[in-house]
């Protein structure tokens, strides 16, 4: 299971409603930022969330609404004796923005809080063993940007009619045929996992996607994903603005989600240019089970 908390919906600018980028993912007692926009502390705050066991930050890339946030929350969880350390994970060239911009500020090497600067490259970056993350590169103008893929695994689970028909008792031996070996009960009967256990199932995944020019190449990441968090910063008739910005339209995330078999398709990054209706309009006609996400929006996967 994957909880996604929404502090931050905005595209460049922000606005009364929404601010800069910053999705809080939780996972098996995890929690994680993925992008970290300026103002992303204060929504921690204001969405019931807080700082506890927060220690890990992924960055889809290093423009500035996606990453300004970080010396202040750094600051912060200092005075609040947070995390003992954080783990920040980015592109290269990311990863060198940020420690230029911490540098400005504390001087070279020097930070409030112990930092752990961890460069990505396509494929798995994290195995919390209940749950794994992956990143895949994506396109927006000249930058080293990234994808995240969250999957938690399927499980079989025992089928208390088949453990009652074959005589299997309570306790250790259902232990033993759960974590996959056979056992030998009363009569030298043996009782092999495939006896007991159900099909495959439980297993969730959750793909999010900051700012990208373009979805070509990217399907085999998104593809089944029971939720889908991309970007929709402008409609199908800025499509040329959209190129020029490095950005997709809502006509487009849509019809990812809907070639790739995505349940479904949660859109952010949302310009002040337009209302939500209009974004939404415009997507749902294409993929229907859509919606706009909205500062602290909570959605549990």
């Amino acid at each position: 299971m994957f909880a996604l908390t929404f502090l931050g919906t905005s595209a460049s600018v922000p606005s009364a409603e929404r601010n800069h980028p910053a999705l809080l993912v939780e996972a098996a007692g995890q929690r994680m930022l993925v992008d970290c926009g300026e103002g992303t502390q204060r929504q921690l705050l204001r969405s019931g969330a807080g700082f506890r066991r927060l220690d890990r930050i992924l960055l889809t890339h290093a423009h500035l609404d996606h990453v300004l946030g970080i010396p202040g929350l750094f600051s912060t969880l200092r005075l609040r004796q947070g995390a003992e350390v954080m783990t920040v994970h980015g592109g290269p060239a990311t990863l060198e923005t940020v420690v230029q911009m911490l540098a400005g500020l504390w001087g070279a090497g020097r930070a409030p809080l112990s930092v752990e600067f961890v460069a990505l490259a396509a494929g798995r970056f994290i195995d919390a063993g209940d749950f794994v993350v992956d990143c895949f590169p994506v396109r927006h103008r000249d930058t080293d940007s990234f994808g995240f893929v969250f999957q938690s695994p399927s499980r079989r689970h025992l089928q208390p009619d088949r453990l009652a028909a074959l005589g299997v008792p309570d306790g250790p031996l259902r232990g033993e045929l759960a974590a996959g070996r056979a056992i030998v009960i009363e009569g030298d009967r043996t009782i092999d996992p495939e006896d007991v256990l159900g099909p495959p199932g439980g297993g969730k995944k959750l793909v999010v996607i900051g700012d990208l020019e373009t979805t070509e190449g990217l399907s085999n990441y998104v593809a089944d994903a029971d939720l889908l968090v991309i970007e929709a910063t402008f409609l199908d008739r800025d499509a040329p603005t959209a190129r020029n910005y490095g950005h997709l339209t809502a006509a487009e995330a849509a019809s990812f989600a809907a070639a790739n078999g995505v349940r479904q398709l949660v859109l952010t990054h949302m310009s002040g240019r337009y209302e939500d209706a209009e974004i939404l309009g415009e997507a749902a006609r294409i993929f229907p089970n859509t919606r706009i996400a909205v500062d602290f929006d909570h959605i549990v996967v």
